[in-house]
């Protein structure tokens, strides 16, 4: 078997060059992800999945063009760079494509990163089975009225990620991921409710027990009960950590570069002003210890970087790869993403927004009549104009006070607006996935209902 490794992806460099290539960029994956999922107490689902797969992108002057293979033979590899030069060929010119300028830089260490555990790849089947069958128990043990499920997942992956360039950067990195998570169904009467609960972590030591996160699953689940719709009112609205999250990734589109150039982000032309509340401030960390989202360098060999997006509401920065960066003649945050063999893109790493300084429950006794927010469901935000509007579920405040639980209602607002009307940001910030947020609470919206 073929290695995989940095002096494969040279020697792809060194035909590149010798068919006539200007530029050329190579990356290599080889990845195992395994899913253990119960329902039930009975085994659902056991499937494992390997890759191996190297892609080459390269320049004619301005002409570029990508492909990749999973065939590692040399003849097929050698076969992958000359199909692709052929096609470089024929693709039109771009004036704004090409690597990043200037001589590439060191990488940050990716073991100072928490990034790979190899305690995970020592995870037997039968020990994924366990926390899967630990958190569904966990969770319909809680309360009589879970006595279904949709079941619970355990999953794993590892990966080790390899890149090199014409311009001389070469690295690689591994990392892993575990992950434990459970849907149980409550009834009461003819009534029934799902909600859900997860955990994730780069090592097997950070996942939360099991049993903690069945447990916060059913929780979640028996409050979502005896739901009822309210009146159409316009209301504060608290955003629990989950629902603010999902709110941090319209945000977290709207301050893609590539949407920026394309005029579809409603933040176009914003640099340097105030666009939220000045308890807002929120940053894109590739950096950060254990992050899901972390890693030494980005799909362009651009060394990762710690990026201000908002600081105290104020709009310092758009996510960039290089190929945005010259169209807003900016300089790339380090933002690239790329399978190999397609185009680069620009993805957020770990994006969030800074905890504040308000108590979650001192947010809530602060509402005289709102809505606290723990569902948010269907597609909410027009990316032009930032105009939102999205089906939500959660619980009803009176008199700063948790009554009865709501459904069947919509949210409405216009997402700048939002940003600009965020009263209070809770202590409570966890980093959960790679978009994430505290307590949110919007001072007005519109909540459609009955």
């Amino acid at each position: 078997m073929t290695t995989l490794d940095l002096s494969l992806l040279d020697n792809l460099l060194v035909q590149a060059k010798k068919l006539g290539a200007s530029a050329a960029d190579v990356t290599a994956v080889e990845s195992e992800s395994f899913s253990a999922g119960v329902r039930l107490r009975a085994v659902e689902t056991l499937q494992r999945s390997v890759e191996r797969r190297v892609g080459i992108r390269l320049f004619a002057g301005k002409r570029a063009a990508a492909a990749s293979t999973s065939d590692l033979r040399p003849e097929a590899l050698k076969k992958l760079v000359e199909d692709t030069w052929a096609l470089a060929q024929h693709t039109a010119e771009d004036p704004d494509s090409g690597l990043p300028e200037g001589a590439p830089k060191a990488p940050a260490e990716a073991k100072a990163l928490g990034l790979f555990d190899d305690a995970i790849g020592k995870l037997d089947t039968e020990g994924k089975l366990e926390m899967a069958t630990a958190c569904e128990h966990a969770a319909l043990s809680a309360d009589p009225r879970l006595s279904n499920s949709e079941g619970a997942t355990c999953e794993t992956d590892s990966s080790r990620r390899l890149y090199a360039d014409s311009r001389g950067f070469r690295g690689e990195y591994r990392g892993s991921s575990v992950s434990v998570s459970v849907s149980p169904i409550a009834k009461e009467g003819d009534k029934m409710q799902v909600d859900s609960w997860w955990s994730a972590s780069r090592s097997l030591k950070g996942l939360d027990d099991p049993k903690t996160v069945g447990l916060m699953a059913a929780k979640r689940t028996l409050r979502k009960l005896g739901g009822r719709k309210v009146k159409t009112c316009k209301v504060p609205v608290v955003f629990d950590p989950v629902t603010a999250s999902q709110l941090l990734g319209a945000l977290c589109g709207a301050v893609n570069g590539g949407s920026v150039y394309r005029r579809t982000s409603f933040l176009a032309g914003k640099l340097g002003q105030a666009v939220a509340s000045p308890l807002v401030t929120v940053v894109d960390d590739p950096l950060l210890a254990g992050g899901l989202g972390s890693r030494p360098f980005d799909a362009e060999g651009t060394p990762s970087r710690r990026t201000p997006i908002l600081e105290k509401g104020v709009l310092k920065n758009f996510l960039c790869d290089s190929y945005a960066a010259r169209k807003l003649k900016l300089a790339t945050t380090g933002n690239a993403s790329r399978p190999p063999g397609e185009s680069v893109s620009v993805s957020p790493t770990n994006f969030w927004m800074e905890a504040g300084s308000s108590n979650p429950d001192a947010i809530v006794a602060g509402v005289k009549s709102g809505l606290y927010v723990t569902s948010l469901m269907g597609f909410g935000v027009n990316s032009v104009t930032g105009d939102y509007s999205q089906g939500a579920e959660g619980v009803w405040i009176e008199e700063g006070r948790m009554t009865y639980p709501v459904q069947e209602v919509t949210i409405a607002g216009n997402l700048l607006q939002m940003l600009k009307d965020v009263d209070a940001v809770g202590s409570d910030l966890v980093h959960r996935g790679t978009v994430n947020a505290p307590t949110l609470r919007v001072s007005s919206m519109t909540v459609a209902g009955s």
